[in-house]
């Protein structure tokens, strides 16, 4: 039988702000992590509005800064983007001013840039790969209307 120190959700208070200060960390995650220790409701309330309090939790920068690492370097779209978000329990406003924050011309050239890495070993003169691409795209997160745009482009860079 493995014996289990007592929890001291202030020890715990204290390795949360300094989780939350290394990395951005939203609500939500904070507060499984809490769960996990089997503190009890009343302590993680407390816990999380302490960090709310101090400004270690803030779900508006999370999203923010979420949006464009996964816009940057995972060359996500938008609806993936949202979507790994409200599985984050972040509200909906927060994600669609997170959405609105995206800089436009570094969210084409992530989905040029994914449509082109898929496209090496395709033709696009092909209707079967041609789909492919764009099932690709769509399954990025990226807009139908784009991910259309982008296969026309990259076709007619070829020729």
């Amino acid at each position: 039988m493995i014996s289990r120190k007592p929890i001291n959700p202030e020890a715990l208070r204290i390795k949360m702000a300094g989780l939350c200060a290394r990395s951005e960390q939203c609500e939500h995650e904070i507060r499984e992590k809490l769960r996990k220790k089997m503190l009890p409701a009343q302590e993680i309330d407390k816990i999380i509005q302490f960090l709310i309090d101090h400004k270690f939790i803030d779900n508006a920068r999370y999203a923010r800064s979420f949006t464009n690492d996964k816009v940057r370097f995972a060359c996500w779209g938008r609806k993936k983007i949202s979507m790994a978000l409200t599985c984050k329990r972040i509200p909906s406003t927060i994600i669609r001013e997170a959405m609105e924050d995206i800089d436009e011309k570094e969210y084409k050239t992530a989905l040029i840039k994914t449509a082109k890495n898929k496209a090496k070993n395709l033709d696009l003169e092909e209707y079967d790969d041609r789909t492919k691409l764009y099932r690709h795209l769509l399954s990025r997160g990226y807009e139908s209307s784009l991910a259309a745009k982008a296969i026309s482009f990259i076709k007619k860079q070829r020729e």
